[in-house]
């Protein structure tokens, strides 16, 4: 395993580990887009790769600050509001309401600002997520790797792939600073940098920056932290925000991220950066500043210490229909295989794709059924798929809304 920096030092260790799905605001634009039979898919993977996660954490005693907790989406537009109960109505009505990727809870206005202290809110959804330190948990994930034998090399980019055909087949071969490593299955897992390496990728895998801040509570919130993780639903754009659980280091700090829609065209200029030691001054200032507006007077005081503890950034892989793209890439040589453009949501998406795509180099012709009877095919990289563009991040746009910004007709 090549990483080119250190271990966990993308976008993955700086996130604030937010397990969340939010699987309503895709249903139907992927009921629409890819059938009905997909978009149910879709959403039972998202929720299964969440409870998987934290199961995993827990089988092998993994010190991550792991916990399934409810989280909740204050709305704060009207349009967002009616497309979400449309969305969630229909997720009942074809899932059924005992089905856990279909179970939310509607609030309206008052019990919203009463119940999560969000005095705008115009409504609200709740539903279950969780959270955890997504770098003790990576890391964790590769000390168990370790001890079963993983060679993991640190500092090492690789720098170029190339193709060589041999009497027995043929081989990847992998160059890097330190020289050179020869495989016949090569797997990307390189997200928003997947095009420096593939460049037919250039255009299908954008580069997008993102940024979060870890804050300290206001004077009158939980100082050990929030009962629920939190986004907070705007006309378009959003931030998601989790508080430490009251047993991990640094209880109670909030770690917020998004702002994008701050920008011009919903943060088109964070599109294709790859340098992620870098603050954007516009989201910074806003991310520093939102909490006491989404709060309001239950905000209270600052802290005695400051409201800011650190802020930092990370670099994700959007894709250009917002999926993943897991499997073997098609139209080179054999054993070249990704999972790879996560479109900022790996939290609900990497620990099922991984499990897909070794079933998918490994498994037999009945593995292979299975594999496809509960992982979504529009996942899976294709030719077909590679014929599309980048066009933006749907989940900017309100459920049900098409890329050209027009409401789609249930």
């Amino acid at each position: 395993m090549l990483e080119a920096r250190q271990a966990c030092s993308g976008a993955t260790g700086r996130n604030g580990g937010h397990t969340k799905a939010a699987s309503y605001r895709s249903f139907l634009s992927h009921e629409r887009e890819l059938g009905l039979a997909e978009a149910v898919k879709i959403a039972r993977t998202e929720y299964d790769n969440i409870i998987a996660t934290h199961d995993l954490a827990r089988k092998f005693g993994i010190d991550c600050a792991s916990v399934i907790c409810p989280t909740v989406d204050i709305i704060f537009s009207r349009t967002q509001l009616m497309l979400g109960k449309k969305a969630i109505e229909r997720m009942r009505q074809i899932m059924g309401e005992d089905d856990p990727a279909a179970d939310y809870k509607i609030y309206t206005a008052e019990e919203a600002r009463e119940r999560f202290k969000s005095p705008d809110a115009l409504g609200a959804f709740e539903y279950t997520a969780g959270s955890l330190s997504a770098y003790a948990f990576t890391t964790g994930i590769l000390k168990l790797a370790l001890a079963q034998g993983l060679n993991l090399q640190t500092t090492t980019p690789a720098e170029g792939l190339a193709w060589s055909s041999d009497p027995k087949g043929g081989t990847w071969r992998v160059q890097t600073p330190r020289g050179r490593i020869n495989t016949s299955n090569l797997i990307l897992a390189t997200n928003g940098y997947t095009a420096h390496l593939l460049p037919r990728f250039q255009g299908l895998i954008v580069p997008l920056h993102g940024q979060v801040v870890a804050q300290r509570p206001g004077s009158r919130l939980p100082q050990h932290g929030l009962t629920h993780t939190y986004s907070f639903i705007h006309e378009t754009g959003y931030e998601y925000m989790m508080t430490r659980p009251s047993t991990a280091i640094n209880a109670g700090d909030i770690v917020i991220g998004g702002g994008l829609h701050q920008l011009p065209n919903d943060g088109a200029t964070r599109y294709g950066e790859t340098d992620d030691s870098d603050l954007e001054p516009s989201i910074q200032k806003y991310l520093r500043e939102c909490t006491p507006r989404f709060f309001g007077e239950n905000w209270g005081r600052d802290h005695d210490a400051g409201r800011i503890k650190r802020e930092w950034s990370g670099i994700m892989g959007a894709s250009a229909d917002s999926l993943p793209y897991v499997g073997a890439v098609p139209e080179v040589a054999p054993g070249l295989w990704m999972s790879c453009s996560f479109n900022g949501h790996g939290m609900v998406w990497c620990l099922k794709s991984a499990e897909a795509l070794v079933g998918m180099m490994t498994g037999d012709e009945a593995e292979q059924k299975v594999i496809r009877h509960w992982f979504p095919q529009s996942s899976v990289v294709t030719a077909d798929r590679m014929k599309a563009k980048f066009t933006g991040r749907k989940d900017l746009r309100a459920p049900g809304e098409t890329e050209f910004g027009e409401r789609a007709k249930l």
